[in-house]
């Protein structure tokens, strides 16, 4: 069996937050017929900013139009793509959004849901300890702010 190869992969995300009757919420998505909720993110694609591809992620898998206040900050870690015998080095950046408009409800297919939680639910809710350690980072950001 031949060695896997390496390759390197970029995406960005967002933590988009509102404030609603006093509580600070955010979106979060789920995904894997919705047992896993985790933040929005994607591929940064050619000739796109990975600023330009947060925001145009966030409002593909929530619905949701958001502006940049600030960088949180990165996520890496390992996964092997079978198909292609290749282990995968993914970098994401994520950003601190404030919501602009827009409805969960227009989620893209790619996502089983998009809901608003308020920031501590939304802590114990999300699955990947990255998305935690970025939502852990984002509620400081929002709570100096």
């Amino acid at each position: 069996m031949r060695p896997a190869t390496i390759k390197n992969q970029v995406s960005s995300g967002g933590v988009i937050f509102r404030g609603n009757a006093g509580v600070t919420e955010i979106a979060l998505i789920a995904v894997k017929g919705g047992n896993v909720w985790c933040l929005p993110k994607g591929i940064v694609d050619k000739g796109e900013s990975p600023e330009e591809t947060a925001v145009r992620e966030v409002r593909e898998e929530t619905g949701l139009k958001g502006r940049i206040k600030d960088k949180i900050g990165d996520i890496s870690f390992w996964y092997y793509i079978k198909g292609e015998n290749a282990r995968c080095r993914k970098t994401v950046h994520f950003y601190l959004m404030e919501y602009m408009g827009g409805s969960t409800k227009d989620h893209d297919a790619e996502v089983d849901d998009a809901s608003w939680f308020p920031l501590d639910t939304a802590l114990a809710k999300v699955s990947y300890k990255g998305d935690k350690k970025i939502v852990e980072k984002a509620k400081e950001m929002i709570q100096k702010s």
